[in-house]
């Protein structure tokens, strides 16, 4: 399954990725999903984030597999390579497009599968709303710095 969630931000592109780090990332934390981060990197290629998700903590670890930069946008994949059941396959291109002074959209472009597609079916909504979130998450966030 595959999906995009874009969020303007009133900043310019490569200063809102500069602030993609810890911080930022606990504070893109979905309610109510308990989150340990065990070891958390940065976003260049060879990278890691590895996690303890849900009751039980189970590990999901990432890895950055590409980081890239030009006059356009600048950005990192990771892709899941411990993943949480039922999770088989992850994927997220973290893209910051430049827009113009001060003006930039951030992309989270989302693929996963657990191998069933009735359950990547039914993983859709609480997958989406997990990054929906993150817009007004990223709005709070940006107007603080």
């Amino acid at each position: 399954m595959k999906f995009i969630i874009q969020t303007p931000i009133d900043m310019d592109y490569k200063k809102v990725f500069q602030a993609f780090d810890l911080n930022l990332f606990k504070a893109l934390k979905p309610p109510l999903v308990p989150l340990e981060v065990s070891q958390f990197d940065g976003c260049k290629t060879g990278d890691k984030v590895i996690l303890k998700v849900g009751p039980f903590k189970q590990t999901w670890q990432s890895d950055i597999v590409e980081d890239f930069e030009s006059e356009t946008e600048i950005g990192f994949i990771d892709t899941g390579t411990i993943l949480p059941a039922p999770l088989k396959s992850w994927r997220h291109c973290h893209r910051i497009l430049n827009k113009g002074e001060n003006q930039c959209l951030i992309s989270d472009e989302i693929e996963y599968s657990s191998g069933n597609l009735l359950m990547d079916i039914l993983l859709y909504i609480p997958m989406y709303f997990q990054f929906l979130i993150r817009y007004p998450q990223y709005k709070i966030y940006f107007n603080k710095l």
